[in-house]
């Protein structure tokens, strides 16, 4: 495995991988990586000669209150997890590798990325569409991974791929659980024990009110008040209307303790 922090030389190795016919797969992160990580390599090997796994924390999608300066760190353990897993380059680029001072061009998502997380936390999708864009320039890949519990976000990126005719295929990966339901995440570990358990009660309720999709119920008050959460439409994310005659998801964010937590599941099946 390589290990490459700048662009010029990420692109360099790159271009003797595609010279010699490879295919290019890539999983971009903020590191911190976890088995859902994980899950996304091994899919990107499955499909691809070459992974690129990007770690960078990215500024420009947090807000000022948020927790930029406590997201966890472990540049040793991420590369070790990246090696063992069959990563064959590391990006790991610096804030100012990827925002060159002064920096002032983003890209700014559409209706997409207004409702859900883009009310609560806004200009988030703006950073994360900006940085998404960037990596895709720095590395070109052929496909590109993202795992469904993001799942606003893999449908703006999904869109703006589109929007901006680039030549990526983005696949999104099921969400990988622990054990007892939890959808893995990052922030899982400031959880304390008891906040833990409480925190199962985000995907008990989804998976409740999916149990009552399958038996028949189609009514979107029935299911929000089951699920306790929120329900969206995949391809707008938009509230869904009773009946529920499209493809659909139950959208859930919650605040446990300190620490806000996604998850969501898909109630028809639709490309995300």
């Amino acid at each position: 495995m390589q290990t490459i922090t700048a662009v010029a030389g990420l692109r360099c190795v790159l271009a003797e991988a595609r010279k010699a016919g490879r295919r290019v797969g890539f999983v971009p992160t903020m590191g911190y990586l976890h088995d859902g990580h994980l899950r996304l390599v091994e899919a990107s090997r499955a499909l691809c000669d070459v992974t690129v796994l990007s770690i960078f924390v990215n500024p420009t999608q947090f807000g000022p209150t948020e927790d930029l300066g406590t997201y966890q760190r472990d540049f040793a353990r991420d590369e070790k997890l990246c090696r063992d897993t069959g990563v064959a380059i590391l990006f790991a680029p610096d804030a100012k590798e990827v925002y060159p001072p002064p920096f002032e061009t983003f890209v700014e998502p559409g209706e997409l990325a207004k409702p859900l997380c883009g009310a609560f936390r806004p200009g988030h999708f703006r950073g994360v569409a900006t940085v998404v864009c960037k990596l895709f320039n720095m590395v070109q890949p052929d496909i590109a991974l993202f795992g469904q519990k993001d799942l606003q976000q893999c449908s703006v990126i999904r869109r703006m791929v589109a929007d901006l005719n680039l030549p990526i295929e983005i696949i999104t990966v099921p969400t990988v659980r622990e054990p007892d339901g939890l959808a893995m995440s990052s922030r899982n570990r400031f959880l304390c024990a008891k906040e833990r358990r409480r925190a199962l009660a985000i995907s008990r309720g989804l998976f409740a009110a999916a149990d009552e999709f399958r038996s028949g119920e189609r009514e979107a008050d029935r299911l929000i008040a089951i699920a306790k959460r929120h329900l969206a439409m995949v391809d707008t994310l938009k509230p869904a209307e009773s009946p529920l005659r499209r493809a659909s998801a139950l959208c859930a964010a919650a605040f446990i303790g300190s620490t806000r937590l996604i998850d969501n599941v898909i109630l028809q099946q639709v490309a995300i």
